[in-house]
C-alpha cells in the first residue's frame, strides 16, 4: 500500500492549512483553510484549491479557525460531495466562521463596487463563496466525539484527540492498514498549551509513525501567565488613570472568551476596578453561546464552577455584548475608561478596523496585541509600531501606545511543543513533518528538534510529495 503526504497550504507559511494524505491514489484532506495576508495575495491563494475536489475521498477538520475551515464552501462548490468530519464543537464553530466570512465577502464586494463606480472604473471582483454555499456545506459536516474511531476509506481510520487549542480542537490520528503493514499518521492541527483556562490540556494520542506538527511559535517562548496578568492589570489601571481606551484586536473564538475570563478574575480578586468592557463582535457573541453549550470540552475547574455551581465565566456586571451596527458605532463616542474587544484578530476585516480608525491617533489609547499577527497584515504593522498605517485606503498616524502580551497565545511555543512530543510514545516515530509556520520559525524549530535528537524533522514544502513508507 502506497501512502504519501503533501500540503497545499500552511507549507512554509502560517495560514491556509490544507494537507492531503494519499493512500493508493485516494486523497484524504486534513483541513481546508483560508490563507490570511494582503488582500490580493489572499484572494489569489484562496480561489485556488489546487486539486480535483471531486477526487477527495473524505475531509477531516481539526478545528474551527478560519485558516483551517474557511475554504470548505469552495471545496464543495468545486464538486466535493462526501463527508466532512469534525468534533461537535468544531462543527458549530466552523458553521459560524464560514457564515461570517460569506457576509464579510458580500459587504466587501458591495463596498468595492461603490468605490469603483465613484472612480468610473470597471468592477470585476466577486466573493469566493456565498452565504448559500456556507449553509450547504454545513450539511456535510459529521460530528464525531473525541477518542471514537471512525472510518474514512478502505483501510483508513481516524480518531480525534483533544488538541487543547480552542473549543473542540482536535488532533487527527489516522491509521492506514494494508499490505501487511500498519502506519499511524498523527496531525497535530494547531497544538495548544497546558494550564490554559476553560479548555483541557493537549491529549497524548497513541504512538505515531509519522507526526505532522505546527510551528507557529517555532522560534519564540511565551511569557508566563502570572507575569501577563500583572501586565494586563497595569494596562487596565493606566486606562482608568487617564480615562482612556484599551482596544484589543482578538480572535472571536477562544481568545475573546479567555480575555473575558481573565478580566473577570482580576475584578473578582480586587486587582483592578470594574471597567466597562464591550465585546463588539457578533461572531464572538455567537461563539460565546457555543462555548456555553459545549461543556464537554471544559477543563475540570471550569466544569466544576460552570456546571456544578452555576457560575458563568463569560458574564459579569461590567461586561457588555454589542450586536447591532448602531451599538458598535456608539462605542466611538463612549467616554473612557473603556475596554473594547473586537474581531478580526489580525485586524484585516470586521469592526476592529473602525475602532482603530477612531482611536489609533489618540495618545490615551492603548492597542493591546494578544495573539499572533501574520506577515503583511494590519495587525503585524501595528505590533511593529509603525508610525503610520493604512486602514480602508486612508493613512493614519499611530499615536496610540502599543502593548503586546504573548502569554495568551493558544499555540504551543517551541519548548511546549517539544515537551508534548516528549510525552508521546515515540518508539515508532520515524519522521516529523513541520508545517504551519513562517520560514524563520520553522528553521529554528527544526534545529531545536534536531538538537533534542528527534527523528528526522522535515520542513514541508508546498506541493512536494513525501512518501510514508
Amino acid at each position: 500500500m502506497e501512502v504519501n503526504l503533501y500540503s497545499l497550504g500552511a507549507a512554509e507559511e502560517v495560514t491556509g492549512s490544507r494537507h492531503v494524505l494519499e493512500v493508493d491514489g485516494k486523497s484524504y484532506m486534513v483541513d481546508c483553510g483560508a490563507f490570511q495576508g494582503s488582500r490580493a495575495e489572499a484572494d489569489r491563494k484562496n480561489r485556488n484549491i489546487s486539486m480535483e475536489a471531486g477526487g477527495v475521498e473524505a475531509v477531516v477538520v481539526t478545528h474551527g479557525h478560519f485558516d483551517h475551515c474557511g475554504m470548505l464552501p469552495l471545496l464543495t462548490e468545486n464538486g466535493y460531495r462526501g463527508n466532512i468530519y469534525a468534533t461537535p464543537a468544531t462543527r458549530d464553530i466552523s458553521s459560524l466562521v464560514m457564515m461570517d466570512s460569506a457576509r464579510i465577502q458580500a459587504r466587501d464586494a458591495e463596498y468595492l463596487r461603490k468605490q469603483a463606480k465613484k472612480k468610473g472604473e470597471k468592477f470585476n471582483w466577486e466573493p469566493i463563496y456565498t452565504e448559500k454555499a456556507a449553509i450547504e456545506v454545513t450539511g456535510q459536516i459529521v460530528g464525531i466525539s473525541y477518542e471514537r474511531p471512525f472510518h474514512l476509506g478502505d483501510g483508513v481510520q481516524c480518531t480525534f484527540y483533544d488538541a487543547g487549542h480552542i473549543l473542540g480542537s482536535a488532533m487527527a490520528s489516522i491509521t492506514v492498514k494494508g499490505g501487511g503493514k500498519e502506519r499511524n499518521v498523527l496531525f497535530s492541527g494547531d497544538l495548544g498549551r497546558r494550564g490554559k483556562p476553560i479548555i483541557r490540556d493537549p491529549a497524548r494520542p497513541p504512538a505515531p509513525d509519522y507526526l505532522i506538527v505546527e510551528s507557529t511559535y517555532g522560534d519564540r517562548l511565551h511569557d508566563k501567565t502570572d507575569d501577563a496578568l500583572e501586565t494586563l492589570a497595569e494596562i487596565a489601571k493606566r486606562c482608568v488613570a487617564n480615562r482612556g481606551r484599551i482596544i484589543i484586536p482578538s480572535f472571536a473564538i477562544e481568545r475573546t472568551q479567555e480575555l473575558v475570563y481573565y478580566f473577570h478574575l482580576l475584578v473578582d480578586e480586587g486587582v483592578i476596578p470594574e471597567i466597562p468592557i464591550y465585546v463588539d463582535s457578533p461572531m464572538a457573541t455567537s461563539a460565546t453561546t457555543i462555548f456555553q453549550v459545549h461543556p464537554e470540552c471544559y477543563d475540570e475547574d471550569i466544569h466544576e464552577a460552570f456546571i456544578k455551581h452555576h457560575k458563568n465565566p463569560f458574564g459579569f456586571n461590567s461586561l457588555h455584548f454589542t450586536t447591532s451596527v448602531d451599538e458598535s458605532k456608539a462605542l466611538n463616542d463612549a467616554k473612557g475608561p473603556v475596554i473594547i474587544i473586537s474581531a478580526d484578530g489580525m485586524c484585516e476585516a470586521g469592526r476592529i478596523q473602525h475602532h482603530l480608525i477612531h482611536s489609533i491617533s489618540d495618545t490615551n489609547t492603548t492597542i493591546l496585541i494578544v495573539g499572533f499577527m501574520a506577515e503583511n497584515t494590519l495587525g503585524r504593522r501595528i505590533r511593529n509600531k509603525e508610525a503610520e498605517v493604512k486602514i480602508h485606503g486612508m493613512w493614519f498616524k499611530r499615536k496610540a501606545q502599543v502593548e503586546a502580551i504573548n502569554a495568551f497565545s493558544a499555540h504551543a511555543d517551541y519548548s511546549e511543543a517539544d515537551a508534548w512530543i516528549e510525552s508521546l510514545d515515540c518508539s515508532r516515530l520515524r519522521k516529523i513533518f513541520i508545517v504551519h509556520g513562517e520560514p524563520k520559525a520553522q528553521t529554528a524549530f527544526k534545529k531545536y528538534l534536531e538538537g533534542k535528537g528527534r527523528p528526522e524533522p522535515v520542513i514541508v514544502k508546498y506541493g512536494e510529495t513525501y512518501s510514508l513508507e
